[in-house]
């Protein structure tokens, strides 16, 4: 068997939405917030995976035949299945996060072992020895934060805002290292009295919809509304919604977040495909665990340009694949009308989810597939997909030629 049905995981994290992700999968939603779909073998939460015998974890299943499930070059390289797939549906904005090189992650994670946190403590910053580069698919019109604004851009914002009058000269003469350190270390208190009268500024404009998603006013807002925490204590994450490119991504756009790059999603609904890994380091806008030193060691300081890939489509027209440097992981969608059939022969494992339509995939098995549902093909795997009345599927596998 080299064909199954999968079964992945709900995340209820607290940014999460309520309705998307149990519509997609056809759940009843609940009073807890649906924030991901996890489809993959992460130990933390492996899907399942149906076989002719019963239901076992990906893990698990991925144990008993390695190189042949994963695919020989992928089981030699990484040792495991090296990515996680997501669905993601953002309703208030996620912690500013940066993720470590292979390197550093391996050297964190030994670090915090030997220290005796436990992987579940809320101060731990590594849970695994892993890298964690993603890749993002938009389902939705979706924003996120990503990257310093290019030198130009973020003089102009600090030369612009009153409150910020302050930081220009720590820019001028420390550049982006010492004004976001500088932030970052500041006393609340500072904190306060800078961002206090800038979030006053902009609370009534975004109560009365005159802001656009795009400035960066409607998210300070935004996050001060949302934060009971905010009367006393401003969230300093706010200056990183002034100092970072606001990116706003249409359906079907992809966005590459490389190690050392800080984002953060805002809103929306996404495909996301990374690492097998869940190493966070964060920098404010929700409660969780900020370690400054730590942040400041890994995050790249250096103007970005945004960059939305397209994606190339395949020589048939049915696939578009959105190219990556991660040798972990591929994304593509694959779109097919009433009669189209998609033919092809897994180069390494693979995960398959519907997001609309329904599909038939036929390999050494046949799998009915409604919107939701997913697929999980071994190695070497060929199979063909075809569609009643048209489809749209995300794929994820490795980056392995």
């Amino acid at each position: 068997m080299n064909l199954f049905r999968l079964e992945g995981k709900v995340q209820h994290y607290a940014w999460g939405g309520y309705k998307y992700i149990p519509e997609l999968l056809g759940i009843t939603p609940t009073d807890q917030p649906s924030a991901e779909y996890w489809m993959g073998a992460h130990p933390s939460a492996p899907s399942i995976i149906t076989t002719a015998t019963g239901q076992t974890p990906l893990n698990q299943l991925i144990q008993t035949d390695p190189a042949n499930i994963t695919g020989p070059a992928v089981w030699e390289k990484f040792k495991e299945l090296p990515f996680l797939f997501k669905i993601l549906d953002v309703k208030d904005m996620l912690s500013i996060q940066v993720h470590p090189t292979k390197s550093e992650a391996e050297k964190g994670f030994a670090r915090e072992n030997a220290e005796g946190i436990p992987l579940s403590a809320p101060n731990r910053n590594y849970k695994d020895d892993n890298h964690k580069p993603e890749i993002m698919v938009a389902l939705s019109e979706f924003y996120l934060l990503h990257g310093f604004l290019p030198h130009a851009q973020l003089q102009q914002v600090l030369d612009t805002i009153p409150e910020f009058t302050s930081l220009v000269s720590i820019y001028e003469k420390e550049g982006y290292y010492g004004l976001y350190k500088n932030v970052m270390e500041m006393p609340q208190s500072l904190v306060n009295i800078i961002l206090r009268p800038l979030t006053d500024r902009m609370i009534p404009d975004y109560k009365a919809n005159k802001l656009a998603k795009t400035d960066p006013g409607f998210w300070a807002a935004r996050a001060v509304l949302n934060d009971p925490g905010s009367i006393d204590k401003i969230d300093r994450g706010i200056f990183s919604i002034y100092f970072f490119n606001i990116m706003q991504v249409q359906p079907g756009d992809a966005v590459f977040q490389d190690a050392g790059i800080p984002h953060a999603y805002l809103e929306g609904q996404n495909v996301e495909l990374m690492a097998n890994s869940d190493n966070v380091l964060r920098g404010g806008l929700t409660p969780k665990h900020v370690d400054v030193p730590e942040l400041l060691k890994h995050t790249r300081f250096e103007g970005v340009n945004p960059h939305i890939i397209k994606g190339n489509v395949s020589a048939d027209g049915l696939e578009r694949i959105y190219p990556s440097p991660a040798p972990d992981f591929e994304v593509s969608k694959i779109d097919l009308v009433a009669g189209q059939v998609y033919t092809h022969t897994a180069k390494a494992a693979e995960i398959l989810i519907v997001i609309k339509g329904s599909a038939t995939i036929k390999g050494d098995d046949t799998l009915a597939l409604q919107k939701g549902q997913c697929a999980f093909t071994a190695y070497n795997a060929s199979y063909k997909i075809s569609t009643d009345s048209g489809v749209e599927l995300f794929k994820a596998t490795a980056n392995i030629n």
